[in-house]
Formats: structure tokens, C-alpha cells, sequence
């Protein structure tokens, strides 16, 4: 098997995982889900009272970039990688537009209907590829990804597009799992 259909299998593997994470939050998934993982990633107590049970459920983040990325008043962003929406929520009060980009159509869906919840009439969200952003280039101001990278092998791609449709002077906010050395469990045997 050639690279790169190792790396299109893992996509396939990833995608049906977070599909089915969406649709069904409470179920056994290969990585924890929800309202504990999100208090363990640091989300304030405050903030997840009031989010919606679409977005909190499904959550799957590694960190809580709301709590440090940096959003003016007015200011367009992109979630990266969106998922359930829960960033995008927490964020869109303080911002004057967010789009939220993932590539399985269930987490959209389930964004949506968070966003629909929550009255935030300033989210929108896409259904597409890291390496293909649904966006214009240069129209993001703040772009965050809440732990993409490592499920993702076409990094470089992702990089690329970013620099693409972040304006000159915008900002990245990114948080990731790194691996440090050999363990059990490793995201290839997550989605096998």
C-alpha cells in the first residue's frame, strides 16, 4: 500500500469516527467526547452551563481556545476543524462574523443546529476540507484549529491554505496533541 493510500484510508477512518461521534455522542468512541472533556481541556464551568447540548456533547477539542485566542470587536473568524460548533459559539459574542469549517457532514449538521439553539445569527457553517478551505482568501482576521493536525497527514496542505485565507496581519491560534514517545493507543489504532 502506497502513502497515500494509507493517508486517504486514515481520512476515511477519521471521518466515520467523528460521524459517528455526532450522532451519537454517548456512545463508545475511540477518543473521550463531550462535557468532561471539555471541562479537563480547560473550558470554564460558566461557559459550558449556557452552551448548547448540540455542540457540548460532541465536543472533541484538545484545549480551550476561546480562553486565549485573542477576537476584536468586529473581526472575522474561522474555526478550523469546528466539529460541534462549541468554539465557534463561545466565540462568535466577541466577534463580528465566524465560520466554522469541518469536514463530516454530521458535526455540521449538529453545529447548526447549536447555532440555531444558541441565536447566534453571526455563525455559519461550511461542510469542507483542511486542505480546501470554503473560504475567500485574505477574508479571515483569526483562524482557530482545535487539534487537526494530528489526524490529518496533509499538514503542509493545511498550512498553506490558512496562509491563503488569513489576511495579511491576521493571527492563528492553534492547540494539538503532541506525541513525545511511544505509548498505546496511538490515533492510527483509534481509528482502525
Amino acid at each position: 500500500m502506497t502513502r497515500e493510500l494509507d493517508a486517504a484510508d486514515l481520512r476515511q477512518q477519521v471521518r466515520r469516527a467523528y460521524g459517528s461521534i455526532a450522532a451519537d455522542p454517548s456512545g463508545t468512541h475511540p477518543i473521550p467526547v463531550g462535557r468532561r472533556l471539555a471541562e479537563a481541556a480547560g473550558y470554564p464551568a460558566g461557559w459550558l452551563a449556557d452552551a448548547p447540548a448540540d455542540a457540548l456533547d460532541a465536543f472533541a477539542g484538545v484545549s480551550c481556545l476561546p480562553c486565549f485566542a485573542r477576537v476584536a470587536a468586529g473581526e472575522v473568524v474561522l474555526d478550523l476543524g469546528c466539529g460541534a460548533g462549541l468554539d465557534s459559539l463561545l466565540i462568535a459574542p466577541g466577534a463580528g462574523r465566524v465560520l466554522g469549517v469541518d469536514f463530516a457532514a454530521e458535526m455540521v449538521a449538529r453545529a447548526r443546529r447549536a447555532a440555531e439553539e444558541a441565536g447566534a445569527a453571526n455563525v455559519e457553517f461550511r461542510q469542507g476540507d483542511a486542505e480546501a478551505i470554503p473560504a475567500e482568501t485574505a477574508s479571515i482576521d483569526v483562524a482557530i484549529v482545535n487539534g487537526i493536525f494530528n489526524l490529518n497527514p496533509a499538514r503542509g496542505a493545511i498550512f498553506e491554505e490558512l496562509g491563503r485565507v488569513v489576511r495579511p496581519g491576521g493571527r492563528v491560534f492553534a492547540a494539538e496533541l503532541v506525541l513525545v514517545g511511544p505509548g498505546p493507543g496511538l490515533a492510527t489504532d483509534w481509528f482502525a
